[in-house]
């Protein structure tokens, strides 16, 4: 049976605030847990269902609740020096704002064998419970870095890093030759795309074509869908 404290602790980590302090998050449902433990270290588990109901941020409690303590920050100019050939295609997510689509973008990379997101501070929390739950476990493989985007990707440049970006004026990804290693794909915010300050480090600028291209069409693809598309063609 958890204690007052106990109780207090996990209810407290729905908020950000609480969770930079302790850094602490929950993860819900067996497989999440059981997929989670190997990777991050837990301090606590959940399984009577009475406790259940009075720490689950879900409408409808799973069978397990476990508070997990966050990865260390890591640096990202270390990246520039230490990833191997395979792992160098990393994405970078300038103010994506929706838990949802930070959840999925996690997973889609996950799938890619993209093992680095490099996050603006404006970027939702990886570790939002609604986060967390849409990764499906795939956050275990993937460490998602907050950064100074800005000064991050412009180290990456000099550093002969090719840097991508979707824009509605770039040039078809179907027709463009990627270069697969040593590469960042840049995704921008689900209203205002790429800010301009990180548009200026973009070295390569992509579109994802519609279909017919002489058709009206809805104004812009979800950024995780497009996440989706560019990493298959990049994997391609």
């Amino acid at each position: 049976m958890l204690s007052k404290s106990q109780i207090k602790l996990i209810n407290s980590l729905s908020y950000k605030k609480f969770r930079d302090e302790n850094k602490l998050f929950v993860a819900e449902g067996d497989k999440l847990v059981h997929d989670l433990a190997p990777y991050f270290e837990c301090v606590l588990q959940v399984t009577d269902a009475d406790d259940l109901r009075k720490v689950s941020q879900m409408s409808t409690p799973s069978s397990h609740l476990a508070v997990f303590r966050q990865r260390p920050s890591a640096d990202p100019f270390s990246i520039i020096q230490n990833t191997p050939p395979q792992d160098s295609l990393i994405l970078a997510l300038d103010t994506v704002q929706d838990p949802g689509n930070l959840g999925t973008i996690i997973r889609t990379a996950d799938w890619f064998g993209v093992h680095t997101i490099l996050c603006s501070q404006q970027t939702a929390d990886v570790y939002n419970s609604k986060v967390v739950q849409s990764t499906m476990g795939a956050l275990a493989r993937v460490n998602v870095i907050y950064c100074d985007l800005e000064q991050t990707l412009s180290a990456f440049r000099k550093n002969n890093w090719s840097v991508y970006g979707t824009f509605l004026d770039g040039s078809s990804i179907y027709e463009t030759r990627l270069n697969k290693t040593n590469s960042i794909i840049v995704m921008g915010n689900e209203g205002n795309g790429i800010s301009e300050k990180i548009k200026q480090l973009v070295s390569d600028k992509l579109l994802i074509p519609s279909y017919p291209a002489d058709e009206p069409t809805s104004e812009s693809l979800n950024v995780a869908v497009a996440t989706a598309i560019t990493l298959s063609e990049f994997r391609h």
